[in-house]
């Protein structure tokens, strides 16, 4: 396992003590005001025990009218420093390194909680999708230039805070994402039409944000590999995205595909040591070759020896891990000292088809938001037979049946 304990060297010169990457999960943990709980504190700083490398946070929205999901933070201003302060302490413990991944959903802000959603152009999605969301409004230029100032806000309270670094969202359908695929981006100004233009409004953060944040702080992006639909973000359009990030200097490129209405990043597939047949290995592998920045790869890693194949083979830098460390927040020491079983995840069904199909993946992933929200009072993940309906009741009672609509993390 000694591939996996080298520490990383990031572009920005900070070093990561090991190969451990916890990808984003949406903890659902968030006040009524949208401010951090103390469940997040004591959830990360458990983590921090389990020796991670990196911690990346749930997707931490900059705008309180637009929001993704319910249990969403949200940082504007300054209002909320004292418990960020404590969340970024306890997520930085044994020197683990803490980024706050930041997000703006666009027109992916479900009806129940906003009615007038924003994007790249206005237009409404296909199908069952436009049912849950909103048509948008067109986004001004004078609104790019707000939304790219709350994301450069955000990260900079992020670092007084005391987290140590950020995560720039712009996969899973999400506003950024939206920018970037001409499917949802159909402007005719500097902001779309070329690659290059529908570039710029990422790009254009991330420069703001290295400007604001200094050149010796983390700064990385999720990326999808493609959006998984015809005529959408393509690969190619990957790669070249990548590519300029490289150039810019952005210290890890994290890889990730699909959106709503091809939620491919929730598939099955598992990392073997062959690049092929992981989830998105083969793209990391061509972008491992294509630029010199940092590349984590999440999803399908279940053993050992598949980790240790990936970062060996140069599929990728890091081993991004989420719901696995939700069952196991201790699984990299169990790597570390050869006692990580094969891991598998359990599925939460109803049983009843015409359920399982229209909100089979929001069982799962509610079901992990209450094993985070067990971590956090110290208690381990439990799993019962009758798991879906306990699910289901508490997402409910909780947030009322909009909160089983299809979403992502």
């Amino acid at each position: 396992m000694t591939i996996l304990k080298k520490p990383l060297r990031l572009p920005c010169g900070v070093t990561v003590k090991n190969r451990f990457f916890k990808s984003a999960m949406h903890e659902g943990l968030g006040s009524k005001t949208y401010a951090p709980t103390q469940a997040h504190v004591s959830l990360y700083h458990r983590w921090a025990a389990g020796g991670s490398g990196v911690l990346v946070t749930g997707n931490v929205m900059v705008d309180r009218n637009h929001l993704g999901e319910p249990g969403n933070v949200v940082i504007e201003d300054e209002r909320d420093l004292a418990i960020l302060k404590k969340w970024a302490a306890a997520g930085s413990r044994n020197g683990t390194q803490l980024w706050m991944q930041l997000n703006h959903p666009g027109k992916q802000s479900p009806k129940s909680i906003n009615q007038e959603p924003i994007a790249p152009s206005a237009l409404a999605f296909d199908g069952d999708l436009g049912k849950l969301f909103a048509t948008p409004r067109a986004m001004t230029e004078s609104d790019i230039r707000e939304v790219q100032a709350r994301f450069i806000t955000a990260a900079v309270i992020a670092k007084k805070a005391g987290f140590t670094g950020v995560q720039i969202h712009a996969a899973h359908g999400y506003l950024i994402n939206q920018f970037l695929s001409p499917l949802h981006n159909q402007r005719q100004d500097s902001y779309g039409g070329s690659l290059e233009n529908r570039q710029r409004f990422l790009l254009e953060i991330y420069e703001g944000m290295r400007a604001a944040l200094g050149q010796d702080f983390p700064i990385s992006v999720k990326l999808n590999s493609s959006d998984g639909a015809l005529g959408g973000f393509s690969v190619a359009d990957s790669l070249n995205t990548a590519q300029r990030l490289s150039e810019l200097g952005v210290d890890v490129i994290e890889v990730s595909g699909g959106t709503y209405a091809a939620p491919t990043m929730q598939g099955e597939g598992g990392y073997n040591g062959e690049p092929g047949k992981a989830i998105f290995a083969d793209f990391a592998l061509r972008l491992s070759e294509l630029v010199d920045t940092p590349v984590a790869l999440t999803g399908g890693f279940r053993t050992a020896e598949s980790m240790v194949e990936a970062v060996s083979a140069s599929v990728s830098d890091l081993v991004g891990i989420a719901r696995p460390l939700v069952l196991d927040p201790d699984l990299p020491l169990k790597v570390f000292a050869g006692k990580l079983q094969p891991i598998k995840l359990p599925r939460i069904k109803t049983g009843v088809q015409k359920i399982d199909d229209s909100a089979g993946s929001m069982l799962g992933i509610i079901w992990y938001e209450l094993q985070m929200a067990r971590l956090a009072k110290g208690h381990l993940p439990r799993y019962t037979k009758d798991a879906a309906a306990r699910v289901i009741l508490h997402a409910v009672v909780t947030h009322g049946p909009a909160a089983l609509k299809r979403r992502r993390a």
